[in-house]
């Protein structure tokens, strides 16, 4: 299986694997395709540690950093530098009628306070300038393949920075228009993500969106969205892509650091069962789909806040909930291939399936040719 991509980065197979957690990078990478770990979640030490574990058990396979530095956001035009300045900025923002708005929702389920002296969780990820620099500077200190960025162009500067460390760059487009400006900036790998992708999403299908994409742009494009077979990555890259990028099919698999509320929700829920919702970041993110999705979309709701005013808002409540027994109430970040994932299996093995079935897609199609 040779593509741009494979040759860019010197992997067996065009296949990206998104993932927070350190286990399913390194174990995708040493499969032969990409894993690309997410580093939205940790603090620059903590990312520095995952990295350190990283290097030490990818075998010196190539593996990526997904940052997240979106193009617009509350808070943009503040011009604070500090993480710590600006979060207490941002804090002033966020209206007293949602703060009572959480804090009801939580009581009409029962969801008592965090124990005393309980780690109230972080109020500001990665969703800022300010806060996603400092990634960006710590990944680069590893003998990373690729960086990546979600939610708009990444900052040229930080495009220019990669490259000039011999590393190549990624970005997500939901729009041909999107993609068009990624490549404008310096982006080398534009992944085209449709809406059934799990996270921040647009509303094109992945049918749809990958032959536009592949047609406005002359870099490699990678299909995203609902991707979880070889007969899919076959019908991406039928469509034009050169590989796939894939997310929650990882969720599942034995080396996933899934919550395990989260992870027999998705094992036991159908395509049906996610919906795109603004009630976790402030932006359009598939989500499964519950109570607190319905609540956000009630007429009592007052409505979400922009990126990243919403998960601030949310975030004590999310630790809440994942203390307590308020299963209605507990989302996570999923896309509809989740109607098909209802087995545990290790990453190697779901690699190995992915190219197996994608063989025999291939061979039925040659079949059908008559070559």
């Amino acid at each position: 299986m040779r593509t741009r991509v494979t040759d860019m980065f010197g992997i067996e197979l065009p296949i990206f694997a998104f993932s927070h957690c350190r286990d399913v990078v390194a174990a995708v990478s040493r499969a032969g395709g990409m894993g690309v770990l997410g580093a939205l979640y940790f603090t620059p030490e903590e990312l520095e540690m995952e990295l350190k574990w990283i290097d030490d058990h990818v075998d010196g396979k190539p593996y990526g950093v997904d940052v997240v530095m979106p193009a617009t956001y509350a808070g943009a035009d503040l011009g604070v530098d500090s993480p710590e300045e600006l979060v207490g900025r941002l804090q002033g923002m966020i209206p007293e009628g949602h703060r009572a708005f959480v804090e009801n929702l939580l009581a009409e389920h029962g969801v008592p306070p965090l124990a005393s002296g309980a780690d109230a969780g972080r109020v500001l990820l990665g969703w800022t300038d300010a806060t996603a620099r400092p990634q960006v500077e710590t990944a680069l200190k590893h003998p990373i393949a690729l960086l990546a960025n979600a939610l708009g162009p990444p900052p040229k500067d930080v495009v220019d920075l990669a490259h000039a460390q011999g590393v190549k760059v990624a970005a997500l487009a939901s729009t041909p228009r999107h993609a068009i400006k990624q490549v404008e900036v310096g982006v080398d790998v534009v992944v085209a993500q449709g809406t059934e992708a799990g996270g921040h999403t647009g509303e094109i299908s992945t049918m749809v969106l990958i032959p536009q994409v592949v047609d406005a742009v002359d870099v490699p494009v990678l299909a995203a969205g609902g991707i979880g077979s070889g007969r899919q990555m076959a019908a991406g890259l039928a469509l034009g892509a050169e590989g796939v990028w894939t997310g929650s099919l990882w969720l599942t698999v034995e080396e996933a650091d899934t919550p395990e509320l989260a992870r027999q929700k998705i094992l036991k829920a159908t395509s049906r069962d996610t919906v795109r919702s603004r009630s976790w970041t402030g932006k359009p993110a598939r989500l499964l789909k519950n109570e607190w999705t319905d609540a956000w979309e009630s007429a009592e709701s007052p409505g979400t806040l922009p990126m990243p005013l919403q998960f601030m808002l949310i975030s004590g409540a999310l630790r809440r909930i994942a203390s307590s027994d308020a299963a209605e109430l507990s989302t996570f970040p999923a896309g509809q291939i989740i109607g098909a994932m209802n087995q545990v299996k290790p990453a190697k093995e779901v690699v190995f399936d992915l190219v197996s079935e994608y063989v025999e897609a291939i061979e039925r199609l040659e079949r059908l040719t008559g070559d």
